[in-house]
């Protein structure tokens, strides 16, 4: 093995030993009441390894669910059948549902939510325009924000409380608001001619 693949190795295993030490921590403290001293001692690493990867505690968890996250809008973004989207989605509540608990019991979950923003807004600023070219930048610009502060909500909810609805239900109901309103906003574009 190369000087640079150890070095690369070791700066990988660092970043394992910190994530899993961070939720080791999130089993009994709130992210705000964890330092990054109690962080590096949990992991056996030193701090300069810490600094090495992060510059703060949310970086560790930003680092850990963005792929997760990201994954799960490709499968949106790749326009894959309802059915396999369904599929994604069940599969990445049951995968990762004690985290996503823990997120909120925890107090990170706006980490998980600023993640699941930064995706929607790439999704509606590169979808809405093919879907609805009419409406204009600034009112996609508020209607992203809209839609993605709703449709985290309704997940969130959904998630904390499955027996309420199904998975299909959830994701036509999303469906509706998203059409429905984009609808409203192009219907006012009739109304001014």
């Amino acid at each position: 093995m190369s000087a640079t693949n150890h070095a690369q190795k070791i700066k990988q295993d660092s970043k394992d030993y910190l994530t899993t030490a961070l939720f080791q921590l999130l089993q009994t403290k709130c992210l705000n009441e964890i330092k990054i001293t109690d962080l590096v001692k949990r992991a056996g690493v030193s701090r300069m390894a810490f600094y090495r990867n992060f510059e703060t505690i949310d970086e560790v968890l930003i680092e850990y669910f963005e792929p997760k996250i990201q994954s799960l809008f490709d499968a949106v973004i790749l326009q894959i059948p309802t059915t396999q989207k369904l599929q994604e989605l069940a599969y990445f509540f049951n995968e990762f549902s004690s985290e996503l608990t823990l997120a909120v019991k925890r107090e990170y979950e706006f980490i998980i939510q600023r993640i699941f923003n930064k995706h929607m807004t790439k999704f509606y600023f590169d979808e809405a325009p093919k879907r609805w070219p009419t409406i204009k930048e600034n009112e996609l610009v508020y209607w992203t924000h809209f839609m993605s502060a709703g449709i985290y909500a309704i997940w969130k909810e959904w998630f904390l409380d499955m027996d309420r609805s199904t998975l299909v239900e959830v994701h036509d109901l999303i469906n509706k608001f998203q059409n429905g309103t984009a609808l409203l906003l192009l219907a006012d574009k009739k109304t001014e001619k």
